[in-house]
Order: structure tokens, then C-alpha cells, then sequence
């Protein structure tokens, strides 16, 4: 069992309710815990001692804003609602027919779709912890951290199904691989299976310290390290970040380059826009060009890239109308001071 020692002690009530405990035993020492304060805003001071990040914000984002879009991707439309309900049908697969359990570790491999978001809520609202991985990966970098986190199950976008093949097949651990239409091309195995389903699952009563995401480095000083994320802390980043530089609303339409993948894509795409019931512009095919015309199509208004992006943007802007675009987040290397003046 987890060892209940580990709890903020700002919240002794916020016993785990993980049946796998693998996550907390991984943790390092409390003594190497970063210091966090949770006193310096609202916002923070508000996120309770019991929390489930996907129903905080998945439900909550369907309960006040149900009708308006969540998900923009080529020709569809998810609505806050119709998010919330497939998120929901793909949770009941992952514990009635997978058999995941609280703190078991789910892969999810794919690129920025709405399928993607969906099967992370998923994740998140069974107590499971997400491993999202990004589509260039290949089977012995999957492997390895199939095996690192000990992951049993994995949802994998069909595109992408000949790596995630073999991975399972070199693994230890992985024992059931579902594949989904990233494309929504039409439904694969994973969406065949949530249909029936019902559209409403409760969410799992995790600790606000239950980990709910393992994200793994790039591996640029070696091996792939797993970096454990807490429930609080997909909340905390809304509560700093959005609310207090960003402060999106509900006319927001954020798009962006990260990876799901990256905690920076995850916020900037997922968290940050439902933080205030905004849209996110999903765009498989990321160029300079192709993101200046979706800004022009879409009236795009908040963008996250890396400076090497806006440093071709900026050459090509006037060719395109941007009167929509209100901010620009950059990450990944520093912004040369041209590239912002610009």
C-alpha cells in the first residue's frame, strides 16, 4: 500500500486511494521535494486536499460552457459536452474491459487530437497515470518506458501502430494495445468499443498527491527520465500561469506546436484553454505557413511555439491578417530579442 507519510502536510486527510502504489514508491525522498506554497494565491489555496485534475476540469468545463467548441480539428467540432462524454465512454473501457486500476500507469501515443485530450481525461478520471508519448518515438525508446513505469495497457493512434507493434512485442509489462483514429477517419477498436458504453463515468476520488502523469525527458542527457506529476500540480499550473499571465476566456482560441506529450503542450492545448472554456485548434502539420493561415481562418488568439517558428513567422506576417492574435507564448530555447521585437 502507499505509504500515507507521503501526503501534503497541508492536507492529512489526503490519503491515496491509488490500489497500485507503484508511482508512490517511485517518488524520491520527501527531503528532495521541490518547496511548494500553496498560500501565495487564491487560486492555489483553493485546490482542495481531495481533487481529480480531469473531473476539475473536464466535468466542471462541460457543466458551465456545454454547448460551446473544446476541439477544433480539420473539419470537426467537439463541444465541451461531446468531449466530456467520449472521455467518459473511453474511461469505462479502460476499467470494465481493461481492467485499469487506480495508479496503474496507461500509455497513450498519438499526436495533437481531440482523440488524444480524450483519452487523457480518460485516464486522468480513472485514478490511472497518463505516460503520453510523442509520434516521432520509436519501439525501443517505447519500450524502454513501457518498462521503466511497468505499463500494462496502451492506446496508440492507429498511424502510428507498427512501432507501438513492436514495442509490445520487446516489452515486459505491455499486455493490451487499443488503437484509435487519430484522423477520425472512421472508428478503429478503441471507439468501437466505447460506443456502447455509458456516456457518464464518475471520476475516481484521488488524492490532490496521487500522481497522474509520468512525463518522460527527451533523453538528451541519456536515458529517458520519468518526471512524476501530482493532480494539484496540473491544477496549479491553471491557477499561476493561465490565470495570472494568460487569463483566457471563453472567446479564446489557442493553437500551438507542443506535443500533448510535454507538460508546455499539455498546458498550452489542453489545461490553460479549458481553465476559462476556450477552443483549441488542433494542427497535425505544424509549418510557419500552415500556422499563419490557420490564425487568418480561425481567428486564432493565443499561440505557443518555439523561437525557431517565429523567427521564419516573423519574415512572413505581412502576407497574412493576425489582427486576431492577442498573445504568443514561446518555449524550448531562449527568444532572441529580434524575433520578439519583430
Amino acid at each position: 500500500m502507499a505509504d500515507p507519510a507521503r501526503s501534503d502536510p497541508r492536507a492529512p486527510g489526503g490519503r491515496s486511494i491509488h490500489e497500485d502504489d507503484f508511482a508512490a514508491r517511485m517518488l524520491p525522498p520527501r527531503d528532495q521535494w521541490p518547496q511548494m506554497r500553496f498560500d501565495t494565491l487564491p487560486g492555489l489555496a483553493a485546490i482542495p486536499d481531495r481533487v481529480n485534475c480531469g473531473a476539475a476540469l473536464l466535468d466542471s468545463g462541460a457543466e458551465r460552457f456545454a454547448d460551446r467548441p473544446a476541439c477544433l480539428y480539420r473539419d470537426h467540432v467537439w463541444t465541451y459536452a461531446e468531449l466530456k462524454r467520449h472521455a467518459d465512454q473511453l474511461a469505462h473501457v479502460l476499467v470494465d474491459d481493461l481492467g485499469v486500476r487506480p495508479g496503474n500507469r496507461v500509455l497513450i501515443r498519438g499526436a495533437n487530437t481531440p482523440m488524444f485530450v480524450a483519452c487523457w481525461f480518460a485516464v486522468m478520471k480513472a485514478g490511472a497515470v497518463a505516460v503520453a508519448t510523442m509520434p516521432l518515438l520509436r519501439w525501443r525508446e517505447l519500450a524502454y518506458m513501457v518498462d521503466r513505469a511497468e505499463i500494462t495497457v496502451a492506446l496508440c493512434d492507429r498511424r502510428l501502430a507498427d512501432e507501438m507493434a513492436r514495442a509490445h512485442t520487446e516489452s515486459h509489462h505491455l499486455k493490451h494495445v487499443r488503437h484509435y483514429a487519430g484522423d477520425m477517419s472512421g472508428p478503429d477498436e478503441l471507439e468501437g468499443a466505447a460506443a456502447d458504453k455509458p456516456d457518464r463515468f464518475d471520476a475516481v476520488d484521488t488524492a490532490a498527491d496521487d500522481v497522474c502523469l509520468i512525463a518522460f525527458t527527451s533523453g538528451t542527457t541519456g536515458q529517458p527520465k520519468g518526471c512524476m506529476h501530482f493532480h494539484r500540480d496540473v491544477l496549479a499550473i491553471n491557477a499561476t500561469f493561465a490565470d495570472e499571465v494568460l487569463k483566457p476566456g471563453p472567446d479564446d482560441i489557442f493553437t500551438g506546436s507542443p506535443p500533448i506529450a510535454f507538460t508546455f503542450g499539455l498546458g498550452a492545448l489542453v489545461t490553460f484553454p479549458m481553465s476559462a472554456g476556450a477552443a483549441t485548434l488542433f494542427n497535425e502539420q505544424f509549418t510557419p505557413e500552415t500556422t499563419l493561415q490557420a490564425i487568418q481562418d480561425h481567428g486564432v488568439t493565443t499561440l505557443f511555439t518555439a523561437p525557431t517558428a517565429y523567427r521564419v513567422m516573423t519574415g512572413l506576417a505581412a502576407e497574412y491578417d493576425l489582427s486576431s492574435l492577442r498573445q504568443c507564448v514561446s518555449a524550448g530555447e531562449t527568444l532572441p530579442a529580434p524575433v520578439w521585437q519583430g
